[in-house]
C-alpha cells in the first residue's frame, strides 16, 4: 500500500500556489488545463465537482436497486434470496476493487483511476440495459462494481495531494462534502430508483448510468488536475513489478466463498466456510511474505485504531442496510405499497442522512456522533419490532427517519477517522478498505435478508432483522465507548497520527499537530 518516494512531511508551506511552485515545492504536479491549481482556489470548485459527482455513483446504485428488486424478481420469476444476488454481486466486486483501486491511484495516479472508473460505469449501465436474462444482469452489476470502487479512493488521494500542493490541511467541510454526496445519493437512491421502476421499467435503474459516467468522465478529463509525471512511466513500471495479482485473486475467492455461504443460509452449504477459512489463511500467509502486499497486513497491526474503525464502520452499515433492503421489501410485499411510493416512505430517511450528513462534517469531534449513531440504530430497530401489515403511515415514516441519523453520523465520523488514521501515503488505499468493511457489512446483510425472509417478504421477518438491528446496535456501542483512541489526542495505539514524529515546538503555520500539512487534526474527543 505503499507509494514510492512519498513527499517529505512537514515541508514548510510557500504563499504562492502557481503551477509552477507547485512544481518546485516538490509534488511533481503540472496544472492542467482547467485545472484547480489555475484558479489559485483550494479545493474549488472545479476540483470538487467531478469527485463528488464520481463520489455519488457507488452509493447511489447500491440503494437504487433496493425498490426495484420486486419488478425485477417478478420479470425473471426468483424470490428475494435471488435478486439478494443482484446486491451482493455488487458489493464483492466492490469489496475487491476499492483497495485494489485505491492502491492503484496511490502509485500510478489518481486521475487516470478516476477517469478509467466512469468509463466502466457506462459500460456496466449499458450492460444492464440490454441484458436478456438474470446472469448477464449479475454480471451488468458486477461491472458497475467495478467502475464505481475508483471514485472514492481517488478522491482521497486528490485530496491529499491537493492539500500538499497548497500547503494547507484538508478542511473537514471538504471531507463533509464527499460523505453527503454519498449520503445523499444513497439515502434518495430507493426513491429514484422506485420512480424510474414505475414510470420507465426497472432497465432505466441500469440506463441512468450511462449519462451520470459520461458526466462524471468529461469532468474529470477537463478538471482533475494531471497526475506527476513519473506516474505514469517509471512509477507505474514499478507499481506494475511490484502489484500482488496473487493477494487480489485470494481476496476475491475468500470473500467469493463466503459470500456464496451467506446467500444460502436457508439450506447452508458447510464446506463453504471451511474453504474461506482456509483461502483466507493462505492470504494471510502470501500477504505476509510479499514485499507490497495488496493488504498491508503489518500496518493493519500496527494500526489498532484504524482497525477499529473498519470494524464499527462494516457492523453500522450491516444493520443500515438490512434496515434499507429490508424495509422496504417488507412495504411492497407485507404492506402492499408500489415501488414508488415505497421509494417516497424512505424520504424522510434521505432527509435525516442529509442533515446529520452535514451536522456530522461541522463536528470537530469523532467519538459522540459515532455513539449517536450506535444510540439510533438500537432505537430504531426497537421501532421496527412495533411495526406490523396495518402500521399507520406515520409509524412507518417516523422509523426511516430515525435510520437516516445513523446513515449520515456514521459516513462522516468514519471517513474523518480514516483520513486521520491512515499512513500519509497510503490513503487512497486505506479510504478502499474502509468501503470494503461497508461492503461485506452489505454481503452479509444480503445473506441475512434472504435467511429471515425466505420467499417474500413477512412481518415476522421484518422483526427477525428488529431484533438482529438492537444486538448489534448495542454492540457497536459498547465498541465506540471502549475505543480509547476515540477520547485521546492519539489515534492510534498510542502513535501520532500519520505514523509521523511530533515535532518539538509550535507547528508553523498550514501544518497540523503531525507537522504535515495535508491531514486536519480534529479533536478526536466525545
Amino acid at each position: 500500500m505503499n507509494t514510492a518516494e512519498p513527499e517529505r512531511e512537514g515541508a514548510a508551506p510557500q504563499a504562492a500556489t502557481s503551477p509552477a511552485v507547485a512544481t518546485a515545492r516538490g509534488t511533481g504536479r503540472t496544472a492542467a488545463p482547467g485545472a484547480p491549481d489555475a484558479s489559485g482556489r483550494p479545493f474549488g470548485a472545479r476540483l470538487m465537482t467531478p469527485l463528488l459527482l464520481g463520489s455519488l455513483l457507488n452509493p447511489l446504485n447500491s440503494t437504487m436497486i433496493a425498490t426495484a428488486l420486486v419488478a425485477i424478481g417478478q420479470d425473471f420469476h426468483v424470490g428475494p434470496a435471488g435478486t439478494a444476488w443482484l446486491v451482493s454481486a455488487m458489493y464483492l466486486s466492490s469489496a475487491v476493487g476499492q483497495p485494489a483501486l485505491g492502491r492503484l491511484a496511490d502509485r500510478i495516479g489518481p486521475r487516470r483511476v478516476f477517469a478509467a472508473g466512469a468509463l466502466t460505469v457506462c459500460a456496466a449501465g449499458l450492460i444492464g440495459a440490454l441484458a436478456p436474462g438474470f446472469t448477464l444482469l449479475i454480471v451488468s452489476r458486477v461491472v458497475l462494481g467495478i467502475g464505481t470502487a475508483a471514485a472514492y479512493p481517488a478522491a482521497m488521494a486528490l485530496l491529499r495531494s491537493e492539500s500538499r500542493r497548497v500547503g494547507r490541511p484538508t478542511p473537514r467541510s471538504v471531507l463533509g462534502r464527499l460523505s453527503l454526496a454519498a449520503l445523499g445519493s444513497a439515502a434518495l437512491g430507493p426513491t429514484l430508483g422506485g420512480l424510474l421502476a414505475a414510470t420507465a421499467g426497472w432497465r432505466a435503474v441500469f440506463a441512468v448510468n450511462i449519462p451520470l459516467g459520461l458526466l462524471t468522465l468529461l469532468g474529470a478529463l477537463a478538471w482533475l488536475p494531471a497526475d506527476p509525471k513519473e506516474a505514469g512511466g517509471g512509477r507505474a513500471t514499478s507499481a506494475a513489478g511490484s502489484s500482488d495479482p496473487l493477494g487480489m485473486v485470494l481476496f476475491a475467492a475468500t470473500l467469493t466463498c463466503a459470500m456464496f455461504f451467506l446467500l444460502g443460509l436457508q439450506d447452508p452449504r458447510w464446506p463453504l466456510p471451511v474453504a474461506a477459512g482456509g483461502l483466507a489463511g493462505v492470504l494471510v500467509w502470501w500477504q505476509l511474505r510479499h514485499p507490497a502486499p495488496f493488504l498491508d497486513l503489518r500496518m493493519l497491526a500496527r494500526n489498532g485504531a484504524l482497525v477499529r474503525t473498519y470494524l464499527r464502520h462494516g457492523l453500522a452499515y450491516l444493520v443500515i442496510y438490512c434496515v434499507l433492503y429490508g424495509f422496504s421489501q417488507w412495504l411492497e410485499e407485507a404492506h402492499g405499497f408500489s415501488p414508488f411510493h415505497a421509494g417516497l416512505i424512505l424520504l424522510p430517511m434521505s432527509g435525516a442522512a442529509a442533515c446529520c450528513s452535514l451536522a456530522g462534517a461541522r463536528t470537530k469531534g469523532i467519538r459522540a456522533p459515532l455513539t449517536v449513531v450506535a444510540v439510533c440504530l438500537a432505537l430504531g430497530s426497537a421501532v421496527l419490532l412495533l411495526l406490523q401489515g396495518g402500521s399507520p403511515l406515520v409509524a412507518l415514516l417516523c422509523a426511516g427517519a430515525l435510520f437516516g441519523i445513523p446513515q449520515g453520523l456514521a459516513a462522516t465520523g468514519n471517513q474523518a477517522a480514516v483520513y486521520d488514521q491512515a499512513p500519509a501515503d497510503g490513503v487512497g488505499a486505506a479510504a478502499g478498505l474502509q468501503r470494503t468493511a461497508q461492503y461485506l457489512g452489505a454481503i452479509t446483510a444480503a445473506g441475512l435478508i434472504g435467511l429471515l425472509y425466505g420467499a417474500r417478504a413477512s412481518d415476522s421477518g421484518l422483526h427477525a432483522i428488529a431484533v438482529t438491528g438492537v444486538v448489534l446496535g448495542l454492540l457497536l456501542l459498547a465498541l465506540t465507548l471502549a475505543d480509547r483512541s476515540l477520547r485521546s489526542g492519539v489515534t492510534r495505539n498510542g502513535v501520532p497520527r500519520n505514523s509521523e514524529p511530533r515535532k518539538t515546538g509550535p507547528p508553523r503555520s498550514g501544518e497540523s499537530r503531525t507537522g504535515e500539512p495535508g491531514t486536519e487534526a480534529p479533536r478526536t474527543g466525545g
